[in-house]
C-alpha cells in the first residue's frame, strides 16, 4: 500500500494511502477515511510493512518540475506562525505565493524580523514567473518591500487593498518604478506562466483575503491563505461558498490550508459581534476609551468610528500604519458611510473625557507603537488615568506575552481599566479570531474534498491536529512537512521527496527602529 510520510517534527508518523483513479472521490466521513495513524516508519496492520520513501537533500540543485506534477516547497508557516512563503513548481516554472516575515524571539534584540535568505532561490530565479499575494498581513507581505527589486524582482499580483499597501511601501523605499505590480479583483482569474489562478473570496481579519485555486495540467491545488467563515464580515462580502463547492465538484488534487485553530472546536464568530461590543462599551464607559488592534483590521477601525459617532465621542487614529491603512481603505471605498477620524490624536486634548476615543496600534507590546507611547504618557496623545478604558482587541501572539504585560502594567498602575482580547463586554467579545476552528475546517473539507491535505500555518501541534482532522474528513493522505521540504503532488500519488537548502536571513533594526532593507553580502562588506 503506497504511503505518505509525516516528516521532520512529526517524524515517524505515516498516513496510509489507498490510491484511486484521478477522478475517484472519497466522501467526507466515509469508512475509507478512517485509516489509523501508525508509527515507526511502517504500517503493521494485517502484516503489511512498507518503508519510507527515499528522501533526498537537494541542496542548491532543485529538480525541474514536469507537466505531470506539481512540486510544493513551503518556506514558512510550518512549526511556526509567520513567514509564509510557498513555492509551486510545474512544467519547468515556479510560482511564489506570499512573501512574509516572522518576528524574532525575545533574545534577538537587534533583529526586527526574519525572512528566507533570497539567495537560496538562485537556482530557479530565471524560472520564477511571479508572486501572488493572498492578503496584506505582515506575515504574508512583510518581506516584499525589503527584498524587491534588489534580491528578487519577479512580477507581483495582489488584490486592490494589498496593492495599495505595497504601493505605499515601495514608494517610500524608492523602488516602486522598478517593480511590476499587477492588481487582480477579488474573485478574479488570471494566468501566470503555466499556472491558471482563480481567486476565491474568503473572510479574515483584513479586507480582501482570498484563497487561490492554482490550476495546472496535473490538477488543481487550493491554497487557502488565512481565513475563517464570518457570516457578517462588515467590510466586504462573505465567503464564496458556491465557488468552493464548484472547485470540489471539479476535483481538487490537494489543499494547503490554515491550521491555526485546528486543535479546538470554536463557535462561529463575526466582526458584527465585536461591533456590538464596542457600541455597548462606548455607551457605558464614562471616561476616555482606546481600542488597540492591528492596523490592517479595517472592520475594527470602522466599528470604533461608528460606536464613537453614535455616543457623541470624537475619535482619532494613533500610529503611522493605522493612518496609512485607513487612507488606503477610504480610497478604495471600503469605508463608505464610516465617519471621518480627526486629523491628529492631539486634537482630542481639551475635550471632556466622555467625548474622547482613540484607535491605536501596539497590541503585541511593540515598544515604539502607539499603545506603548500612550502608556509612557506621550504628550501627543491623551493622558489616560482613572476612569479610562483601554481595549486590546487582538489575540496576543505566543511569545509576546511579556512585552504586552510590560505595557499594560504601566496603564493599570495609573488606574486605567484594561480589557483583554479574551474578555467580554456584557457577554459580547471585543475580539474574534480570524482563523478557522476545527468545525470550520471540516466544513471546508466537505466543500472542497481534496485528495491530499497539506496543513500549513501552525506549530507542530496545530499541523498534526489538522492532519488527523483531514484524514477524518476523507482525504487520501495528509502530509505534515517541515520548512523547505519538497513535496511532489501528482494524479498517481503524493510524497515528500526531500529538502532544498533555504537558510534564514535576519533583518536588523536601525537606530530609529526601522527594518534595515536586504543588502547583498558584498554591499555589507563594502
Amino acid at each position: 500500500m503506497p504511503q505518505c510520510r509525516l516528516t521532520g517534527r512529526g517524524a515517524g508518523l505515516i498516513f496510509p494511502v489507498q490510491m484511486k483513479q484521478e477522478n475517484d472521490r472519497v466522501p467526507a466521513g466515509s469508512t475509507a477515511a478512517q485509516t489509523s495513524v501508525v508509527r515507526n516508519g511502517a504500517d503493521h496492520r494485517d502484516g503489511i510493512v512498507v518503508p519510507f520513501h527515499r528522501y533526498t537533500d537537494f541542496g542548491s540543485r532543485w529538480p525541474v518540475p514536469s507537466a505531470e506534477e506539481v512540486l510544493v516547497v513551503p518556506l514558512g508557516g510550518l512549526g511556526r506562525i509567520g513567514m509564509n512563503w510557498t513555492l509551486y513548481g510545474h512544467a519547468g516554472q515556479w510560482l511564489l505565493v506570499d512573501a512574509g516575515i516572522a518576528f524574532p524571539p525575545e533574545d534577538l534584540d537587534e533583529v526586527d524580523s526574519i525572512v528566507p535568505d533570497p539567495a537560496f532561490l538562485r537556482p530557479i530565479r530565471d524560472r520564477l514567473v511571479g508572486l501572488v499575494v493572498t492578503h496584506a498581513h505582515e506575515d504574508h507581505i512583510g518581506g516584499i518591500d525589503k527584498l524587491w527589486p534588489l534580491a528578487l524582482n519577479c512580477p507581483i499580483w495582489a488584490t486592490p487593498f494589498a496593492t495599495g499597501i505595497l504601493t505605499r511601501r515601495l514608494e517610500e523605499a524608492g523602488s516602486l518604478a522598478q517593480v511590476t505590480l499587477h492588481t487582480y479583483p477579488v474573485g478574479g482569474a488570471f494566468d501566470v506562466g503555466p499556472f491558471h489562478i482563480r481567486s476565491v473570496r474568503m473572510t479574515h481579519s483584513i479586507p480582501e483575503p482570498v484563497a487561490l485555486a492554482i490550476g495546472t495540467a496535473a490538477g488543481t491545488v487550493l491554497h487557502s491563505g488565512d481565513w475563517k467563515f464570518d457570516p457578517e464580515p462588515l467590510i466586504g462580502e462573505a465567503t464564496d461558498f458556491d465557488m468552493l463547492r464548484r472547485l470540489g465538484d471539479e476535483g481538487v488534487l490537494a489543499m494547503l490550508c490554515d491550521s491555526t485553530n485546528a486543535h479546538k472546536e470554536l463557535p462561529i464568530t463575526s466582526e458584527a459581534q465585536v461591533r456590538a461590543a464596542f457600541q455597548r462599551l462606548f455607551a457605558t464607559r464614562k471616561g476616555q476609551i482606546a481600542i488597540c488592534c492591528f492596523s490592517t483590521n479595517v472592520a475594527r477601525m470602522a466599528s470604533a468610528a461608528l460606536a464613537a459617532h453614535g455616543t457623541g465621542r470624537h475619535i482619532a487614529l494613533a500610529g503611522r500604519s493605522m493612518r496609512a491603512n485607513e487612507e488606503t481603505a477610504r480610497t478604495l471605498g471600503l469605508l463608505d458611510g464610516v465617519p471621518e477620524f480627526l486629523a491628529e490624536p492631539s486634537h482630542l486634548k481639551g475635550l471632556d473625557r466622555r467625548q474622547v476615543a482613540l484607535v491605536c496600534t501596539g497590541g503585541q507590546g511593540e515598544e515604539r507603537a502607539a499603545l506603548a507611547r500612550l502608556a509612557k504618557g506621550d504628550w501627543r496623545l491623551p493622558a489616560f488615568g482613572p476612569g479610562d478604558t483601554v481595549v486590546l482587541s487582538a489575540r496576543v501572539i505566543p511569545g509576546n506575552e511579556a512585552a504586552v504585560e510590560a505595557v499594560v502594567s504601566k496603564l493599570r498602575a495609573r488606574g486605567v481599566e484594561i480589557i483583554m482580547g479574551t474578555d467580554l463586554v456584557d457577554g459580547l467579545p471585543v475580539h474574534v479570531s480570524g482563523h478557522p476552528g476545527a468545525n470550520e475546517l471540516r466544513q471546508l473539507y466537505e466543500l472542497v474534498r481534496p485528495r491530499f491535505a497539506m496543513p500549513v500555518h501552525g506549530t507542530e501541534m496545530h499541523l498534526e491536529a489538522h492532519a488527523r482532522l483531514a484524514r477524518g474528513c476523507g482525504v487520501q493522505a495528509a502530509i505534515v512537512s517541515e520548512e523547505a521540504e519538497l513535496i511532489r503532488l501528482a494524479p498517481c500519488g503524493a510524497r515528500v521527496m526531500g529538502r532544498v537548502d533555504a537558510p534564514l536571513l535576519h533583518l536588523e533594526k536601525d537606530e530609529r527602529g526601522n527594518r534595515v532593507p536586504y543588502r547583498p553580502a558584498a554591499a555589507i562588506a563594502g
